[in-house]
């Protein structure tokens, strides 16, 4: 399997090539140059196989020969060793729990694939292999915990000063050893233009070996996907058309979904929702897609004004606008809205966190408006006791916070403090 560029102008490579790269050398993200079709077979008897199960036939067909299979197996097992479960909320409508992980965050699924994959095409190299990881909150500590005292692998996490929430800081400034928590003092996306910049940057990388562990790589988008097949299989005896909502600040997580569809998972429609930072909602309702500066949000981690996997969209759409609207529906919330729907689900005896909330008022918008007969299912893709402040005010009770999180509340946090300024950060991942 070859991936190429979105941006076009870089030769085609291999997939080691890829993930240790991070960021294609014309600046673009790469995609696999075909997507591989699973068999119908597969599909008819998914619901008989485990979640590592599923995972290595999707990870199997998009990495190829590139990874042993027994290698291959284990690293599998080994991220999805945790629960996923489609949790019934209401009639017809679904959670899927991602938050069971180590960090209680989705991206524990693609932090963890990543770091294994990246330390079996790393083990030959000599050199130290330094990964660099912006983040609004989750991606941040999932890293963490994912890359924590690999051998050889230096990571430095960049996250924006006082824009995550408290236990997320503490989830990601608390580890020491190979894990360097940079504060920034500027939003996301100065984060993750500094970020890009350093993986941009010829003299930087003549020196150092460097890579991104962002939703940019493409070794978190593969085991993203495997999830949305997990959620097919576990409500495929209900008979319905399968809709899936995806909470989006990068975008990332959808992207997953979307090449889970590419490759042959029958879904009929996606729903992408946003609070405040609209952009491709907007893009979705005018054509026009433009850019702006991110705005603080309650939830935090899709405060996003310039999301990275809006070029891989692009590329499984063609750059065609009718077809992004076909596949994909968008919608923006208020903090108001949200907070009204964390309390109005709760009354129903489901606990949401901000990032959920949004996406179940984007489902049920999506089922009001097209009166579709359908099965539901909205991405739960945070522990609410993560966004602690938030749901206790909202909800006006006190959360429960689960010990892996109550885990991280007593330690010492770690952090560098930087300006908005490249140059500091290029200095210092050079020493």
């Amino acid at each position: 399997m070859q991936y190429y560029s979105t941006n076009k102008s870089a030769a085609t490579v291999r997939l080691p090539y890829a993930v240790l790269k991070g960021l294609a050398d014309d600046g673009g993200l790469y995609m696999p140059e075909s997507i591989p079709q699973l068999p119908a077979s597969f599909f008819e008897t998914i619901h008989t196989k485990t979640l590592p199960e599923i995972g290595y036939a999707v990870a199997s067909a998009l990495i190829g020969d590139e990874v042993p299979a027994d290698v291959l197996k284990k690293i599998v097992e080994e991220t999805l060793n945790f629960p996923i479960p489609a949790v019934r909320v209401e009639n017809d409508i679904y959670s899927l729990e991602l938050f069971h992980g180590p960090t209680m965050a989705f991206k524990d699924v693609g932090a963890r694939f990543m770091s294994r994959l990246m330390a079996y095409f790393n083990q030959n190299e000599s050199r130290e292999l330094k990964v660099i990881v912006a983040t609004s909150g989750d991606t941040g500590s999932a890293v963490a915990a994912g890359f924590y005292n690999v051998p050889g692998i230096k990571v430095y996490i960049l996250f924006p000063k006082g824009k995550v929430s408290p236990l997320q800081q503490k989830q990601l400034t608390t580890w020491g050893g190979n894990i360097t928590a940079i504060e920034i003092d500027g939003t996301f996306d100065d984060c993750q233009k500094m970020a890009k910049q350093a993986l941009g940057d010829a003299e930087l990388n003549k020196n150092n070996l460097l890579t991104s562990a962002n939703s940019i790589n493409i070794a978190r988008l593969i085991p993203q996907s495997f999830y949305y097949f997990w959620a097919f299989a576990q409500l495929r005896e209900k008979g319905k058309p399968l809709v899936f909502c995806v909470p989006s600040g990068n975008f990332g997580n959808i992207t997953g979904g979307l090449l889970a569809a590419a490759m042959g998972l029958p879904v009929h429609h996606f729903i992408a929702t946003t609070n405040a930072n609209d952009v491709v909602p907007e893009y979705l309702r005018t054509s026009v897609y433009k850019t702006r500066p991110s705005v603080q949000t309650i939830s935090n981690a899709m405060d996003v004004g310039n999301p990275s996997n809006y070029a891989r969209m692009c590329e499984l759409f063609d750059h065609n606008h009718q077809r992004f609207c076909e596949k994909i529906s968008g919608y923006a919330f208020s903090d108001e809205e949200t907070r009204k729907a964390m309390v109005s689900v709760k009354a129903q005896g489901y606990l949401l966190d901000p990032h959920g909330a949004v996406a179940y008022l984007g489902l049920k918008e999506y089922l009001r408006e097209s009166k579709a007969e359908a099965t539901g299912v909205f991405l739960e893709t945070a522990h609410p006791a993560k966004f602690r402040e938030v749901v206790e005010e909202t909800l006006g009770e006190a959360v429960e916070i689960p010990q892996q999180l109550q885990a991280f509340i007593a330690k010492q946090e770690q952090i560098i403090h930087l300006p908005n300024d490249y140059e500091q950060l290029k200095n210092m991942i050079d020493r």
